[in-house]
């Protein structure tokens, strides 16, 4: 797993929290092996969650502003435990829009921790890079 610090670099918030998400992760990708669909993942992440009484919310909108305009809405994948951003892809690699879309959320959120999961990888820990902001 790969550590990602942006701004000052310190010991990443959540570590617990975040090691008991990437168990679920780990649990899903073992039982569902890379090359299905991104909405697959997220699914069986929200039952691997529910049945170690993780709490989260799905799908999570975010208000995006521009100099106190509203631009938009997004969506993030989870917000697990009001404390970390969970970002899921199935993609042949992630690339640095995938780390830069995650940023932007942690900061529209004013969170410090963040997961990127790829589950199209062979080993699941080739495809996990965590943030701290």
């Amino acid at each position: 797993m790969q550590r990602k610090f942006v701004g000052n670099r310190r010991k990443a918030p959540s570590r617990e929290l975040t090691e008991r998400i990437l168990s679920c992760a780990r649990e899903v990708h073992l039982g569902l092996g890379p090359g299905l669909l991104e909405t697959t993942y997220e699914e069986a992440l929200a039952h691997e969650f529910s049945l170690k009484g993780i709490q989260f919310v799905r799908q999570k909108e975010v208000n995006l502003s521009y100099k106190g305009k509203n631009i938009g809405w997004h969506r993030i994948d989870f917000l697990v435990e009001d404390e970390v951003v969970v970002e899921l892809k199935s993609v042949e690699k992630l690339h640095g829009i995938h780390e830069a879309q995650l940023v932007s959320f942690l900061r529209s959120l004013n969170k410090k921790a963040g997961v990127l999961i790829n589950f199209n990888v062979a080993r699941f820990t080739d495809g996990v890079e965590s943030f701290a902001i």
